[in-house]
């Protein structure tokens, strides 16, 4: 791989506001890609990303679009052919879902929770997979967690969803290899952003008793996050195809 090997590309990434989603959109720019930095509500953080990524050299455009709705994610894509043309990869990293247990999720929350965290991914994989296999080149890269095969405290749907979005890079990642696209999927551990405070949990216990049984001695960061998703989105990872890959730092070697 280059110094810059994502240079003439762009990038979608929902979600990339704050956080983990924030992390990747930079680091993509990091390796040349142009990136499209997606929100829903914090259009200052967005547009703080987007400058972030005008310092790094690329170009970035900040688009507004509350996943859950199919028309809104039409409109996103009309605007961002509109105005950057074709995306070559996309992240789908943006995630909701109230924290509670399995046999409290109503239909309203159990709908909300798989339009934005599966459906969501699907319905704009289904956009752009005819550019990309035109291209003859395309990366697609879900971000799910453990919770999809491991029951956590207060993650009934988010959990369920996850699993949703592990099961459907799998069948993507068949169908559109043989274009030219590669799909996988990243799984992290336990990351300090801002989603995990909305949970009804100790938090510094929480990070501590996490640190404590890790194996490298710390929590994974952002940035961990990213770094691998960039790397899937290299070349050299075109071999790695419907793979969930566990960045954790060896916690869930552990018993």
């Amino acid at each position: 791989m280059t110094d810059k090997f994502l240079t003439h590309k762009t990038a979608l990434v929902t979600g990339s506001s704050r956080g983990i989603g924030r992390a990747i959109a930079l680091e993509l720019a990091r390796q040349g890609a142009d990136v499209v930095v997606h929100y829903l509500r914090k259009k200052m953080a967005a547009e703080e990303v987007v400058a972030a990524i005008e310092a790094l050299g690329c170009r970035a455009v900040a688009v507004k679009a509350n996943l859950a709705e199919a028309e809104q994610i039409t409109a996103m894509f009309d605007e961002i052919e509109a105005r950057v043309g074709r995306c070559d990869i996309f992240v789908g990293n943006a995630a909701s879902g109230t924290p509670r247990d399995v046999l409290d999720v109503s239909d309203k929350h159990w709908d909300w929770t798989m339009d934005v965290n599966a459906r969501a991914i699907l319905r704009c994989v289904q956009r752009l997979a005819p550019g990309m296999a035109e291209a003859g080149w395309g990366r697609i890269v879900n971000i799910t967690s453990p919770g999809s095969t491991r029951v956590l405290p207060h993650y009934g749907a988010i959990g369920l969803s996850k699993a949703v979005v592990e099961s459907l890079t799998r069948y993507l990642a068949v169908d559109l290899a043989p274009k030219g696209i590669i799909v996988n999927a990243v799984s992290p551990g336990l990351v300090a952003t801002d989603a995990v405070t909305a949970f009804p949990i100790d938090l510094q216990a929480t990070f501590e008793y996490a640190q404590s049984r890790t194996p490298t001695g710390r929590l994974v960061t952002p940035e961990d996050v990213a770094r691998i998703v960039a790397f899937l989105c290299s070349d050299a990872a075109a071999m790695i195809v419907g793979q969930t890959i566990t960045v954790d730092g060896g916690y869930g070697l552990l018993a």
